[in-house]
């Protein structure tokens, strides 16, 4: 009798069949995008502050800068010259001549006595009168002030008469007006109060 040679378990049976899928070598996976760590909710409210911060110290800076460049360019008024030349005594004819009452305030008069300059100041509070050739007087809009064409007073609350200022002639012959040299009511008749012609 011939003896059994014992087979060890799973012996003379068909090795067991892997899946063909995992035999088969796969293509390496794209590696995905790492996605950019989101900032929490607090780090983007320290981000905006600071951006405010960086914001408002360019605009100190600027408004600084700009202060300083505007100490170069002062701010100046340029007033009319006091003294200055209107003219020929032929250029003007009898009567008030307002040519010069809006560049350099004041009347040029010719009358009897010869010529002379008004200051067209109201001695009131400081006004411009008007002169009104139909009434041939003037009258300030202000308070009502009234001055026949030698600027003396006689109506409102004018308390004296307007100035006059100092005319003489210069070497070519033409009249110099100071207004920084004024006469009043009692020193109209005095030499520079008026040039006579």
């Amino acid at each position: 009798m011939a003896e059994e040679k014992p087979t060890a378990p799973g012996a003379g049976t068909e090795p067991p069949k892997l899946a063909t899928a995992a035999l088969k070598p796969q293509p390496p996976k794209a590696a995905a995008k790492p996605e950019p760590p989101k900032a929490p909710e607090n780090e983007k409210g320290l981000q905006r502050r600071r951006d405010f911060v960086w914001y408002g110290c360019a605009a100190l800076l600027l408004a600084g800068l700009a202060t300083f460049i505007k100490i170069f360019f002062p701010r100046t008024l340029f007033e009319p010259k006091t003294r200055f030349t209107i003219g020929y005594p032929s250029d003007f004819g009898f009567g008030v001549d307002t040519k010069f009452q809006q560049a350099q305030r004041v009347w040029v008069c010719k009358g009897p006595q010869g010529i002379y300059v008004i200051l067209a100041i109201c001695t009131h509070l400081g006004c411009t009168p008007d002169w009104l050739a139909t009434e041939n007087l003037f009258k300030c809009p202000c308070h009502g002030s009234t001055y026949d064409s030698e600027g003396r007073n006689f109506a409102g609350p004018a308390p004296r008469p307007m100035a006059r200022c100092h005319v003489e002639l210069n070497a070519e012959g033409k009249i110099v007006v100071d207004k920084l040299k004024t006469y009043e009511a009692a020193r109209f008749g005095d030499e520079g109060a008026y040039l006579p012609v």
